[in-house]
């Protein structure tokens, strides 16, 4: 079995710890006495492998939220990324991934893990593995959403899988969005999350691939701090890798601030946008490759695949890195 590092199974408040390949380790301990339990599970986990089968039986678990959608974070959104917009009001269109400002989970700081991401267990099963980053998407856009409609998500898990990466062990899991007005699916999306240990001190890590230097179009984008706190409260996102550098550099092993995920892939729709602002997207998938960090400008970039139905997409790094690499097709929408 693989090995993995410490400090992995944050325990606020009475809660369950699940972790183990020998068996699982149950406790509910008060809040007085999780500092030493934490140290008694860190060192069973180090002596032990990720039990895949256990988080597998997550496989098939579901929620369901409705929420009625409101204006407001249409409209922060437009200002955060200085957009022209007209004022979104109820019946108007809701652009594409800005649904990621929706159904947001909200749960108590009790219920808060060390990382700033809802503790252990719940819908997500529990991996034992410290940093938690959105891995990419596959998006089919069926219809717009409406604002002032009360919509319907489903979200189930659809597989969990360990892998062996170049910096250690990763754990995928896969959960499928399915977001509904009434009996008509708008948006089905498969959304990848990646739970990897930290890199022990003095690693380095594997260099990136280069991005494409040539495109049609691009723009280049200021990751100042304001921006990354503008974005993590309107998705309502406590992870400290976004705005706390202790925590993003020691804990989770990063070289500083890291810039959301979701939000370079809305950056690269934006841009499409700004390029082509009466186009369709139908379907949009990207992939992470990279982490961009908030101390250096970087660029996103856009150019036709051959056909002109696929504009290909990518992000990249001051230091020419290929951060993010997608793909948005354009076409009527498919029902």
């Amino acid at each position: 079995m693989s090995q993995f590092l410490c400090a992995v199974v944050p325990i606020i408040g009475p809660q369950l710890a699940v972790v183990g390949n020998r068996g699982l380790v149950h406790a509910r301990v008060s809040a007085i006495g999780s500092r030493g339990f934490n140290k008694a599970v860190c060192r069973e986990v180090e002596t032990m492998g990720i039990d895949l089968n256990h988080l597998r039986e997550w496989v098939g678990k579901s929620q369901t939220q409705r929420e009625r959608l409101h204006p407001f974070p249409a409209n922060a959104l437009s200002a955060t990324l200085d957009r022209d917009d007209p004022l979104y009001e109820d019946g108007a269109s809701l652009p594409p991934l800005w649904q990621w400002l929706h159904f947001l989970p909200v749960f108590k700081m009790s219920d808060c893990g060390e990382d700033g991401h809802a503790a252990l267990g719940g819908f997500l099963p529990p991996v034992p593995l410290a940093g938690r980053m959105w891995a990419g998407s596959r998006l089919k856009f069926h219809a717009p959403m409406t604002i002032g409609n009360t919509l319907t998500k489903t979200s189930t898990v659809r597989s969990v899988d360990h892998k062996s990466g170049r910096s250690g062990d990763l754990v995928f899991v896969t959960v499928n969005h399915r977001i509904e007005d009434r009996e008509t699916l708008l948006i089905d999306e498969e959304h990848d999350i990646v739970y990897r240990a930290p890199p022990p001190p003095g690693t380095q890590a594997p260099p990136p691939k280069p991005a494409p230097e040539i495109s049609a179009f691009s723009r280049t984008i200021d990751p100042n701090p304001v921006l990354l706190f503008r974005f993590s409260a309107l998705t309502f996102n406590g992870h400290r890798i976004h705005y706390d550098w202790r925590h993003a550099t020691a804990a989770e092993g990063h070289a500083g601030l890291i810039v959301h995920g979701p939000l370079l892939a809305i950056l690269l729709l934006d841009l499409l946008h700004r390029e082509m602002p009466n186009a369709t997207i139908t379907k949009f998938e990207f992939r992470a490759t990279a982490p961009v960090y908030e101390d250096h400008e970087f660029t996103v970039h856009g150019a036709p695949a051959p056909g002109g139905e696929t504009i290909d997409l990518w992000v990249r790094r001051h230091d020419g890195a290929l951060a993010m690499k997608a793909s948005a097709q354009i076409g009527e929408p498919q029902l």
